[in-house]
């Protein structure tokens, strides 16, 4: 059952999230050769830090000269909320004790298919099914970043800019298709009203605040309810 689960996970992997993620990381990479930094430089951040909020901070400040130590805490900080995603997916990776396995992979799309697909799978085949879709996911990422390196003098800074916006608006519409589950509304709706924190506190911290700020109204919305 776990060799079975962790192919269609994979297979699963491989379509529209790999798209999505695909064009994302191939903005990345182009954005960072633009930047005069090298193909191993943007390898590593998206093997390591496998997330674009962080990855892009990361990248501004190494572009613009920054220290290694304040560049390490902002993009710690810009993908604080990959812990809350954690803490809800765990429960659905069942009772083993090998789940920590999962946590260099917790990112946007891989967090959001096995929100939909783990309640529905028995529970043997849970872990192996997000292991194979999230190291499925990571090397769709690290593909598309390196493809997107070399290839930044053909890609325009407007359709980078565009490619960016692709894993986001993926993960949109798969919340949009959730909306009727319970939670999922009041999550959408106070994100949209939280979304100006981010954009008025910026930096590092702006994205962790306004989701902190959406949560909490999600949250109380909900239990008011």
């Amino acid at each position: 059952m776990a060799a079975g689960a962790a192919r269609s996970g994979v297979s699963q992997a491989l379509g529209a999230p790999a798209l999505a993620m695909g064009a994302t990381f191939l903005a990345f990479g182009a954005a960072v050769a633009e930047a005069g930094l090298s193909l191993p430089w943007a390898l590593l951040c998206t093997g390591a830090v496998y997330g674009m909020a962080g990855q892009l901070v990361l990248l501004q400040l190494a572009a613009g000269g920054g220290a290694a130590l304040p560049a390490t805490i902002a993009a710690t900080a810009a993908n604080a909320r990959f812990l809350p995603m954690a803490v809800a997916i765990a429960p659905l990776l069942g009772r083993g004790g090998r789940r920590w396995l999962v946590l260099p992979f917790i990112a946007i799309t891989p967090w959001a298919a096995g929100m939909r697909v783990l309640p529905s799978l028995p529970e043997p085949a849970r872990l192996p099914w997000f292991l194979g879709f999230a190291l499925a996911s990571w090397c769709a990422a690290m593909a598309a970043t390196a493809a997107g390196h070399l290839a930044a003098p053909n890609l325009p800074a407007e359709l980078r800019a565009a490619l960016l916006f692709a894993n986001p608006l993926y993960f949109a519409l798969l919340l949009a298709a959730d909306a009727a589950r319970p939670g999922v509304a009041p999550a959408l709706v106070a994100g949209v009203l939280a979304a100006p924190l981010a954009y008025g506190v910026g930096g590092a911290w702006g994205l962790p605040l306004a989701g902190l700020l959406g949560g909490t109204l999600a949250f109380l919305w909900t239990r008011r309810r």
